[in-house]
């Protein structure tokens, strides 16, 4: 495991963010200081409580803020060495940096393959084979890939949000809360999926997730935020072993046992990241 880690910390970065600080409206400041790097070919998960700030963490590097009158005010964001910044996000997308939102905004007038037809301008030479690959992943999207998308399961729609990431042929994909609203066992195949296509094709991943032990079962390396912040990093096998993580995380006590949220002090929780 040490040696694993060893890898992760001396592969080349596809993502860089440093120190960046995000405002909104010109008042409310969500992101201080944040910064966190993902290693080429790696999957890194991004963990934290809701309202921590991971959502405007990922439109930060994939240029929505803008969107939301929302600004990165300091710092910056490196994307295969060069910053993100001017940069608007169709360019991203263009240059390899694909951003699957929460809440699986798929076009739901559309059918699956006229969804995956849309992503092919987001880069040129797009053939059937790209195609044939996310159906080979998802074989319930090519049963349905004439129905209209918006006729589509919660799970099948989160696949085919994926699947139009595939399509684009990314170097970088950012997920964004992939489990929301989705049974444990659509979760999992979900996640078995993401480990495929990283294994496989060697995409490198950034995940947003507060199911912590799927994010943990494929990713190599984690960040923990707490408004507007990392508080702790590590390799997935260290921060296993932290007790802070097991029992906020994985909601197990010392020994293992499914913790009593009932029994855990709010202040005494933030004490313990913070201090």
């Amino acid at each position: 495991m040490a040696v694993a880690a060893a890898r992760v910390a001396e592969a080349p970065s596809v993502l860089e963010v440093t120190n960046i600080e995000v405002v909104y409206n010109h008042t409310v400041q969500v992101l201080r200081g944040l910064s966190l790097r993902v290693p080429e070919g790696q999957v890194v998960a991004l963990l934290g409580s809701n309202g921590a700030g991971k959502t405007t963490t990922l439109k930060a590097i994939s240029g929505l803020l803008a969107l939301e009158n929302g600004a990165l005010t300091a710092g910056d964001v490196l994307f295969s060495g060069t910053t993100t910044r001017g940069r608007k996000p169709h360019e991203l997308v263009h240059a390899g940096l694909f951003h699957v939102m929460e809440g699986r905004h798929v076009f739901e007038d559309l059918t699956v393959e006229e969804n995956l037809v849309a992503a092919t301008y987001s880069r040129a030479g797009a053939s059937a084979r790209d195609f044939d690959l996310v159906y080979e992943y998802f074989p319930r999207l090519y049963e349905r890939r004439k129905g209209l998308a918006g006729y589509l399961s919660g799970g099948e729609q989160q696949m085919l949000a994926i699947g139009r990431a595939l399509v684009a042929n990314p170097r970088l994909i950012l997920l964004d809360e992939p489990s929301l609203g989705l049974s444990p066992l659509l979760t999992e195949e979900i996640f078995t999926i993401i480990a495929r296509i990283n294994a496989e094709h060697g995409t490198s991943m950034l995940v947003v997730e507060q199911n912590a032990a799927m994010a943990f079962a494929v990713a190599s390396y984690a960040y923990i935020m707490e408004t507007g912040r990392i508080v702790t990093d590590g390799p997935v096998e260290t921060l296993m072993r932290d007790q802070d993580v097991r029992e906020f995380y994985l909601g197990m006590g010392e020994e293992g046992a499914a913790r009593n949220y009932r029994d855990v002090k709010h202040y005494k929780r933030r004490k313990r990241w913070l201090s």
